[in-house]
């Protein structure tokens, strides 16, 4: 535990976590211009990732990426981000509300659409009351909206995952993954190069009126 808090300890390590959260591959030269760094500084931050097991990384060609060593490490950020945003006073969100509203949590949807995703499917009785998987009818919601879902994941099929903005959860899993991989197929959402955020499209705003009731601005 004290080599894994080390190695997150530096701001800067923390700003490339960070962007590594969106779930995809960066170079060191992306990363050190996200952490405002140079690029040799940005190599030995890697290091550092590396040897504490927080990043891998990938080699193609003369190029070599970074990412995420898996949803462990993406599920312990999230909940220091949640920690460190703790506070004895009403909490206030000092995040901006485009990334608030809609962003990715590695490999799934995070912030106060994908909140309000999950209350929807709680309610109308897709997932289990514990919210750790999906019921007969959420496998025949998800089957008629397209969703695929591996019949034998190698994690969990879906989980409550505690979203650090809207204190509430939103749902992780392998259902959040196939949840955002359709809106992304549909053209319903967008991500933002180089960041989390997502947008909504004209199209995902009817859609996910229609699916979810959500009304988006």
């Amino acid at each position: 535990m004290s080599i894994v808090a080390a190695a997150i300890s530096d701001p800067s390590r923390v700003s490339i976590l960070c962007a590594l959260m969106d779930g995809r591959a960066w170079t060191a030269t992306e990363l050190s211009a996200v952490a405002g760094i140079a690029a040799s500084t940005a190599s030995g931050h890697l290091s550092r990732l590396l040897s504490s097991g927080l990043v891998i990384c990938l080699t193609q060609g003369r190029h070599r990426y970074y990412s995420l060593a898996g949803l462990h490490v993406a599920g312990l950020l999230e909940n220091l981000m949640g920690v460190s945003m703790h506070a004895p006073s009403r909490f206030r969100s000092k995040t901006p509300s485009r990334l608030r509203y809609a962003r990715t949590c590695f490999d799934h949807l995070a912030g106060e659409m994908a909140v309000k995703m999950y209350d929807f499917m709680m309610t109308e009785g897709w997932l289990s009351a514990d919210g750790l998987s999906l019921t007969t009818p959420g496998k025949t919601q998800f089957q008629a909206l397209g969703a695929v879902v591996d019949p034998h994941p190698r994690r969990r099929s879906c989980c409550p995952c505690l979203d650090w903005s809207e204190r509430r959860f939103h749902l992780g899993g392998d259902a959040g993954h196939a949840l955002m991989t359709l809106l992304l197929q549909k053209g319903w959402i967008l991500r933002t190069p180089g960041y989390r955020e997502v947008s909504v499209t004209a199209e995902g705003k009817t859609a996910l009126w229609r699916i979810f009731g959500i009304a988006v601005e």
